[in-house]
């Protein structure tokens, strides 16, 4: 991993362990340019010292250790970093009242659960609520997914997926062919199917994890 990718890589973890669910959240709270943040958190651009003091403030960590990965010279404090053997529940999957829409909620939990087989850095949890889900995932357990935010890709077609809307949703549908290209058919578990979605990105989902197993494996913090 080069240092500007490793340097993303740290401000996308203190985003998440600040509690902010999305690099959006996160500029929208903060005033920052949508844009500039996106890229300096996926590593496409570098950021600045000057940058990542506003960032580490903002999100609660040493600037030292956002811009070159230690604590200040003589500091005995290290900076703190998530178990690699956890990741973090970034929020809660369920239904509308009339059971029709499935959704994220835009706060983690705040808990954590381990790393899934062949999960990676990035590997997410989400908490199933309510029975939306029959065959799929029941009330109180864990879909895993890994949070790349990349464009949905042709293996994806036909699979239950987690997507984001352009209208600032996550979804877990099965993703279908649009009426046209970059435009997607959200078919729900138990619900109608959306037409014609424009997505912003869409990931496998990695692992299911059951309710009574879950209920063993989730760690507060």
């Amino acid at each position: 991993m080069t240092p500007q990718h490793a340097r993303a890589q740290r401000l996308r973890e203190s985003r998440i362990a600040a509690g902010y669910r999305t690099g959006r959240d996160a500029a929208l709270a903060f005033g920052w340019n949508l844009n500039t943040y996106a890229s300096n958190e996926n590593g496409n651009a570098p950021f600045s010292y000057s940058r990542a003091k506003a960032y580490a403030e903002a999100f609660g960590v040493r600037h030292e250790w956002l811009y070159e990965g230690e604590s200040p010279t003589g500091s005995d404090v290290a900076e703190p970093r998530r178990d690699a053997r956890f990741v973090p529940v970034i929020g809660k999957v369920g239904a509308d009242p009339e059971g029709a829409v499935l959704f994220a909620t835009g706060q983690g939990t705040g808990d954590l659960v381990p790393l899934p087989p062949g999960g990676t850095e990035r590997a997410v949890a989400l908490q199933v609520v309510g029975h939306s889900m029959p065959g799929l995932a029941d009330n109180g357990g864990l879909i895993y997914f890994e949070d790349q935010r990349t464009p949905p890709t042709p293996d994806m077609l036909g699979q239950v997926v987690v997507v984001e809307t352009d209208t600032d949703e996550v979804l877990v549908k099965r993703l279908l062919r649009g009426s046209r290209s970059k435009l997607y058919d959200l078919e729900s578990v138990n619900g109608p199917t959306r037409r014609d979605c424009k997505l912003r990105w869409a990931a496998h989902i990695t692992a299911i994890i059951p309710p009574h197993q879950a209920r063993k494996i989730l760690r507060p913090v």
